[in-house]
């Protein structure tokens, strides 16, 4: 098997969330265990493709409507990400200092760069005959893939080749009014009702009604979806019969705290060492008392992830104890920002908060903090979580989606994390209360640290999950 993978974001190239560190990540560990695995992304205008060397292997042109666009198909050749990387170079659509947005906002004409892009794909494929025999859709910016080669003529080529999706967040769907219609490919005529949901082309339904098979990141949040995903709720019942849950995985050669150059100090034999050296680092950086607790929050500050309602919980507790401390790192909206630079301004000795995006800051804190935040509203699955346990440190979440397939309450001192149900204050403050009892309890507390790092979330395993995955949609034995 051959597959291919379609996405708008792949790490180390492009990358605003989960979705990036997946395609970054499967597309390798399947080429370990036996597959063959290749990904195809828009060529943005982000510094690392400025960095990076690319080779033309193909050159083509789509039709919108009355007028043609040109493209580009380019390979990576100066680096070696364990998988055959492949770029759309579309001048006009993609080349832009951001992937979906830049400083002036979101982009006017997604419709079109997401067509222009799905169909150079498509195309490129029957041109030069690609010896792929399967293409694994991620998201909406893919999602008419499966469409296209069921349903369009100048496609037939694809009709019979297998079309997998997987949905990393379903409350971005591609939805679009039919005025944009005219800039699809000649599709069969009887076909328009795959294209449609409530009224309008809703790429990610498309998708789900096209595709041979599809996925969520997490058993969870797949039920989650079929109770409430902004209007798809009745399409993903109907389509219940080809829908899977699969956990995502984390890669153990850039998350591994023995060898990880980001992080102070290493894991060896002693444990102690290891947490108490790394968390030292972070004391003496921004001013915090190394007896007391580190809770930390890494991510973007939006609506999703909770951020309102966690900076009410800190302003209660900072009011009510000194016995706790709090980093958070991550920028976002500017509403959900602020309230975060006025607890620092406040409460600087026990809240230090760092606006902005920092790789190699993130991981020295996962390595260092006691516990890790995430009070998401949803969370498709989370790696966050993941990559805290990977390096000893206890995430306390919210139980929805992904978090609750991968975190396990810490109950009679047996588990892997503190959960808790409801996003609000009062639940907060009680797992906030809850890692300070912990923490008076440390040699119990670096027990049940050294447990959750022992926990399986490679995706070494979770590829063979993929591979069962793709056989069993294919009826390969």
């Amino acid at each position: 098997m051959h597959v291919l993978h379609v996405s708008a974001e792949c790490y180390p190239a492009a990358k605003t969330g989960g979705l990036g560190d997946v395609v970054g990540a499967l597309p390798k560990y399947l080429n370990q265990a036996g597959m063959q695995a290749s990904v195809i992304i828009p060529k943005y205008a982000l510094p690392w493709f400025a960095r990076h060397q690319f080779q033309e292997i193909f050159f083509g042109q789509v039709r919108m409507y009355n007028w043609s666009v040109s493209y580009q198909i380019q390979q990576l050749t100066d680096d070696d990400l364990g998988f055959t990387l492949y770029v759309v170079n579309i001048p006009g659509k993609f080349d832009r200092a951001g992937i979906y947005s830049d400083q002036y906002g979101y982009f006017g004409d997604s419709f079109e760069r997401w067509i222009c892009f799905q169909q150079a794909v498509l195309q490129w494929i029957i041109v030069t005959q690609q010896p792929i025999t399967h293409i694994h859709c991620h998201d909406h910016h893919a999602g008419l893939i499966p469409f296209m080669m069921r349903y369009c003529p100048i496609y037939a080529d694809l009709a019979e080749m297998p079309s997998f999706l997987t949905i990393h967040n379903g409350g971005y769907q591609g939805r679009y009014g039919w005025s944009n219609n005219h800039l699809l490919p000649f599709y069969e005529r009887p076909a328009a009702g795959m294209l449609d949901w409530d009224n309008s082309i809703n790429m990610l339904g498309s998708a789900i009604k096209c595709c041979w098979a599809y996925n969520t990141v997490s058993p969870t949040y797949l039920e989650e979806m079929n109770e409430s995903s902004g209007g798809l709720e009745g399409l993903l019942r109907l389509e219940r019969m080809k829908a899977s849950g699969i956990v995502n995985g984390i890669d153990n050669d850039v998350w591994d705290p023995r060898t990880d150059p980001m992080i102070a100090v290493h894991l060896e034999d002693d444990f102690l060492a290891y947490k108490r050296g790394n968390k030292a680092i972070i004391c003496e950086r921004f001013g915090l008392d190394p007896g007391l607790p580190i809770l930390t929050f890494i991510g973007r500050m939006v609506h999703q992830k909770g951020v309102d309602v966690l900076a009410d919980a800190i302003w209660s507790m900072v009011q009510q104890t000194t016995q706790i401390q709090f980093i958070i790192l991550g920028s976002g909206e500017a509403q959900y920002e602020d309230p975060y630079k006025s607890l620092a301004h406040h409460y600087g000795n026990q809240v230090k908060t760092i606006i902005q995006y920092n790789e190699a800051l993130s991981h020295q804190l996962y390595a260092g903090s006691d516990f890790l935040l995430m009070p998401s509203r949803e969370e498709p699955c989370g790696l966050n979580q993941l990559y805290a346990m990977r390096y000893g440190t206890l995430p306390m979440v919210r139980r929805t989606g992904g978090l609750q397939d991968t975190v396990i309450d810490i109950d009679d001192w047996q588990g892997t994390g503190i959960c808790f149900s409801q996003l609000s204050v009062q639940d907060l403050t009680a797992a906030f209360f809850r890692s300070i009892r912990l923490y008076q309890h440390k040699s119990r507390m670096y027990d049940i640290m050294q447990e959750a790092m022992t926990k399986d979330h490679s995706w070494e395993r979770v590829a063979l999950d993929y591979i069962g995955w793709y056989k069993y949609y294919m009826g390969i034995e």
